[in-house]
């Protein structure tokens, strides 16, 4: 099918993009801005005047909650959540049940998701058998299955020779590996952050130290072994600071932040809400504000929606009791924007942060509107406001910290591949 988006904002940091003109898509692909190729003749042209036309967001963290947490969110209501949000590609951690650490595992989720042809589903192996921390998968055959990387998702791995020998392997064949880093035991049992909130509350608490040594193993064992590290969810500056001397140093690590932790804090928790109960914690009002300006320097690669739907019932409980997690592939563009408008970056780089900058991390070619690639494309009005409530989220998902408020910025058209696979 040809299609004609016209008279849009075009924004697209790969190419320091920004104009009003037109996007040309045929064969599933761009082929071609502002000038209509020879004999091309539109079979649906998009009007998107006063909106801006850029690359379909690429998430680095969102759970689908397939196979065996369909109660909580199915395949199809999670990958449509995402069209909504213009999320067009998306990693899937590997804590499902069975945990993705079989090649069988991963060419079905990988099948189901083509099947509802909605967005591109990126499956992160499981580093170790079961997730268990003790025996390594066979990281070759699920790569060949279809794995961009692989992860504990948020177990850690205890025993650090385990550790080492899995980033040795990954080394030896340039895979890259993702891990959050908490200590297995320092962050054992604790729901917020190690701050006045956690003490006012009588909360078990986490500590910034259970990040700041699971990264400091991490690193070290980077250089003992060679191997490529994604951080992910990194949630304090402590942390930050620890990867911007492993920069300096040269060694090959990136990390990310989730949309939360640039907006909230331990202060968000008020009295026992328990939308605000994530992994990591939300930490302090400095951390907070470190992360923010990480993401505007660059030192923070990524923002993810680290999308995690929760059934109502295990929300509905005691902070400590209830389940970690919240929703956040519809929320992640508007409350990108949110943050790049408040940091003072202009369109292209606060979408870069969604866009081409996760689809490095991933290695796919997304995140761009260059000439000859898939038609992954978001259409949204960044001036539209629209309020937070359960019953506007498509997700099965309804729990977020951000219900009641009004954001700013909505997707009206989200296409993949050349299909038009939402509008509003």
């Amino acid at each position: 099918m040809n299609i004609l988006i016209h008279d849009g904002r075009l924004v697209d940091a790969t190419q320091a993009l920004d104009r009003i003109g037109d996007l040309y898509v045929a064969d599933g692909r761009i082929v071609s801005l502002d000038l209509a190729p020879a004999g091309f003749v539109a079979d649906q042209r998009i009007d998107a005047s006063g909106c801006v036309v850029a690359p379909g967001l690429v998430d680095l963290s969102a759970r689908l909650r397939e196979p065996g947490f369909e109660y909580l969110a199915t395949l199809e209501s999670e990958m449509q959540a995402a069209v909504v949000g213009g999320v067009t590609s998306l990693a899937c951690p590997p804590d499902t049940d069975p945990t993705l650490d079989e090649p069988g595992l991963v060419e079905m989720l990988k099948y189901r998701a083509q099947s509802l042809n909605q967005c591109r589903v990126y499956p992160v192996g499981a580093l170790t058998v079961g997730l268990k921390g003790e025996r390594l998968t066979e990281m070759a055959e699920l790569r060949d299955a279809g794995c961009v990387g692989f992860s504990q998702a948020t177990v850690p791995i205890a025993d650090t020779q385990v550790l080492a020998r899995a980033l040795a392997y990954a080394a030896t064949f340039g895979f890259c590996v993702w891990l959050q880093p908490q200590d297995a035991y320092l962050g054992r049992g604790g729901f917020a952050h190690d701050g006045e909130v956690a003490t006012r509350l009588g909360l078990a608490a986490v500590p910034v130290t259970a990040e700041t040594i699971a990264i400091a193993t991490i690193l070290l064992l980077m250089r003992d072994t060679g191997a490529r590290v994604h951080l992910c969810r990194i949630s304090s500056a402590a942390g930050l600071e620890m990867v911007r001397a492993a920069r300096v140093e040269g060694l090959p690590v990136t990390c990310d932040v989730d949309i939360h932790h640039l907006h909230l804090s331990e202060m968000d928790i008020g009295w026992f809400d328990s939308n605000c109960h994530l992994n990591p914690p939300l930490r302090s009002l400095r951390d907070r504000d470190a992360l923010r300006r990480g993401a505007v320097t660059g030192l923070v690669d990524a923002i993810c929606s680290d999308h995690s739907p929760v059934d109502e019932d295990t929300k509905q409980v005691p902070f400590a009791e209830s389940e970690v997690g919240a929703t956040g592939l519809e929320l992640l563009l508007p409350l990108t924007l949110k943050w790049g408008r408040e940091a003072g970056l202009g369109l292209g780089d606060t979408l870069a942060r969604v866009t081409c900058h996760p689809a490095r991390i991933l290695g796919i070619g997304g995140g761009t509107l260059n000439i000859g690639v898939p038609a992954d494309i978001c259409v949204f009005d960044p001036a539209l406001e629209w309020p937070v409530q359960p019953a506007s989220l498509v997700s099965q998902g309804k729990n977020t910290p951000f219900v009641g408020y009004t954001l700013q910025g909505r997707v009206l058209h989200t296409l993949v591949d050349g299909k038009v696979v939402f509008q509003r």
